[in-house]
């Protein structure tokens, strides 16, 4: 009897990640580690850099415009996680339960589709204190203009909800998705049970969508801290710092004052932060286990 080798398939798919490993390292490896060279050194773009060690990190740790910077952008966390994650929920829930138009997905993705850029100038404009769209409507009902951008009370919520308003319908498909995968004859056995529709999301939906959720909240979570355009855009960090997140204190740092030593160690920073919180996240929420096994 003739026995034949199995055949060892590695070095072919070595071979077809190679390009992805090699443009990994170029465009993402060199650059993370030159950052970390440069978080340890004094470095300003007209100078040689010149190592100093953990100085920029202990000067970091000591600055309250840096705190005050992570407290703000918690904040706008908080407010664009906690309202685009319940807007989706809902909206991907009634897609589910009620229609599956092609149609509607599409146009869900429409402002994801927009560059932020493009958005926060739209946005900029419609809420305009003064000669904006919805603050002339607020006026003709008598109840006077509102400074969206301009207060501090107003601003971190009003570029949360712009954020909230573009990226809504894409993360409102991605949590769709994850509602297809489960079986629809739990819905049916539910329902002959006299389960209502709130009861099957809480029992049925919310539990088997878990791995989606989780990984829908991971991106958000990352995405949320990096924050910046729209801010740049709309608000340039004020009022009196109200809006200025972590990215732009970053690049207030680095292209405004040229500290790019200590603008690189407050990245490094931030990247620590984001992988605890991301282990955490996924500690949590279960992420590698469903309930569909």
């Amino acid at each position: 009897m003739i026995t034949t080798k199995p055949r060892d398939d590695r070095r072919a798919a070595w071979l077809f990640l190679l390009p992805v490993l090699v443009g990994f390292a170029v465009f993402y490896g060199y650059p993370a580690a030159r950052g970390v060279w440069y978080s340890v050194t004094d470095y300003n773009m007209l100078n040689t850099a010149t190592y100093v060690g953990a100085e920029n990190y202990a000067k970091l740790l000591a600055d309250e415009a840096f705190w005050n910077s992570m407290k703000v952008t918690a904040w706008y966390v908080v407010l664009n996680i906690g309202s685009q994650t319940l807007l989706a929920l809902g909206i991907a829930t009634l897609m589910h339960r009620l229609t599956r138009s092609v149609m509607l997905r599409a146009t869900l993705l429409l402002p994801w589709l927009v560059p932020n850029v493009t958005i926060g100038l739209l946005w900029m404009w419609l809420l305009d204190t003064n000669l904006g769209f919805v603050n002339q409507l607020l006026h003709a009902v008598g109840l006077g203009p509102v400074g969206f951008f301009t207060d501090e009370t107003w601003a971190m919520p009003t570029v949360a909800g712009i954020n909230t308003w573009a990226y809504t319908g894409y993360t409102a498909l991605l949590l769709y998705a994850g509602m297809l995968q489960i079986p629809q004859y739990l819905y049916e056995g539910a329902s002959i049970d006299g389960a209502g529709e709130w009861r099957m999301f809480r029992g049925i939906t919310l539990p088997l969508l878990r791995p989606v959720l989780a990984l829908v909240l991971v991106v958000s979570l990352i995405g949320s801290f990096q924050i910046f355009d729209t801010i740049a855009v709309t608000t340039k960090g004020g009022p009196v710092s109200a809006t200025q997140v972590i990215y732009y204190f970053i690049y207030l740092q680095a292209f405004k004052y040229f500290h790019l030593g200590y603008a690189a160690a407050a990245a490094v920073f931030l990247a620590l932060i984001l992988g605890v919180l991301t282990a955490i996240q996924m500690r949590l929420l279960r992420a590698s286990r469903s309930d569909l096994a």
